[in-house]
């Protein structure tokens, strides 16, 4: 897989949400595995942070990697923000304008820089402890007027808008806010395939009276055609040139913070799956593991397994194996032992090894052995 096929699937997705958690690979590098086999994760940072990049960051589904067409799309929340309408933020952007305008003069002055530099005053509670500093950083970030240039490790490195993304990009005029809408929604149902007002709302986490709006407008352009789910109580909306097809040969591990399972709703409604993620919660109450990734097997989830890269010993550790309620265990076994191997392989692990825990363990360890 390469850059060609990477560009066209971030195009498709629209969206790549980005998270810290480490134990296996971060979330945004699953998404293209998952769905296009192995890649140099060397690739994926040159299109988001690289010399050329084909994708910026912002606040997508929640933080994301997006193409940069889609800047223009985001300057609604954009001025949003600098209107103090919604967010995060509480009373903080209000209250502290002036220290806000002196952390940009600052970033102007500086070039780029990170959240360590500005980490004077008290630590919020929560919000991973953000100084207000810290929280300057991400309002102006939220507000587009700084944009992340590169990253150190995970930190985010910011520099003004204008020193980030090219000029081409920023040159292009900013859509009227229902047009912008109307342009998202319809990139999450041609994302998605098949799905209802709520499902489309949560891709880029749209206003509700806004979003049903567009929604009338798509429909009644030709956009959008609206269809029954059997099975679903609510009405549904599929793109108007999306391929049906006759089968589908899934076979993927995804990670918990995949497009396809982002709205735990929707899921359950596709796949009869209860997915949730247990990272907080305490071990004894775990019912699957802490760093789940459901297997997509055809049409349904299979299996759940929880996942380790032990890095220092090069080993892939499948802490707990699942098998789904109605799947077929032989198929399974077979299939997410393959798909084990490969994202091994994938992480230059050299070793998959099986604990003990789940019902699919005593299989998978046979047929890696």
């Amino acid at each position: 897989m390469g850059r060609p096929a990477l560009r066209k699937l971030a195009a498709l997705l629209g969206a790549i949400q980005i998270d810290s958690v480490n134990v296996l690979a971060r979330a945004h590098y699953m998404p293209a595995f998952s769905r296009l086999g192995a890649y140099p994760l060397t690739l994926l940072e040159e299109e988001a942070w690289g010399k050329r990049p084909s994708l910026f960051e912002y606040w997508g589904h929640a933080a994301s990697l997006m193409p940069l067409a889609l800047q223009p799309l985001m300057r609604w929340r954009m001025r949003r923000t600098q209107e103090r309408r919604g967010g995060h933020w509480g009373t903080f952007a209000h209250d502290r304008q002036d220290y806000i305008g002196r952390v940009l003069a600052e970033v102007e002055r500086r070039g780029p820089v990170t959240g360590g530099d500005f980490a004077e005053g008290p630590r919020k509670r929560g919000w991973w402890n953000w100084s207000n500093g810290k929280l300057a950083l991400e309002w102006l970030f939220a507000a587009g007027l700084i944009a992340t240039k590169t990253r150190r490790g995970f930190e985010r490195v910011y520099d003004l808008t204008e020193r980030v993304l090219p000029r081409a990009v920023l040159a292009q005029p900013t859509p009227a806010e229902p047009d912008a809408h109307r342009a998202l929604l319809k990139i999450a149902a041609r994302a998605m395939g098949v799905a209802t007002e709520g499902d489309l709302r949560d891709y880029f986490r749209m206003p509700v009276a806004e979003t049903r709006a567009c929604l009338a407008d798509l429909v009644e352009a030709g956009e959008l055609q609206p269809v029954q789910v059997e099975g679903w109580r609510q009405h549904a909306y599929l793109a108007a040139d999306a391929h049906i097809p006759r089968t589908l040969a899934a076979s993927a591990l995804l990670s918990p913070f995949d497009n396809l399972i982002w709205r735990r709703e929707r899921t359950e409604r596709l796949f009869g799956a209860r997915i949730r993620l247990e990272i907080y919660t305490p071990a004894h109450k775990r019912e699957h593991g802490y760093y789940v990734l459901p297997f997509l097997l055809g049409e349904t989830i299979a299996a759940r397994v929880d996942l380790k890269a032990d890095r220092k010993a090069r080993c892939l550790l499948v802490q707990a194996a699942h098998l789904e309620p109605g799947a077929e265990r032989a198929a399974t076994v077979a299939s997410l032992a393959a798909e084990l191997a490969r994202l091994a392989a994938w992480l230059d692990l050299r070793e998959v090894a099986i604990a003990k825990k789940g019902g699919l363990a005593p299989g998978l360890a046979r047929e890696l052995g």
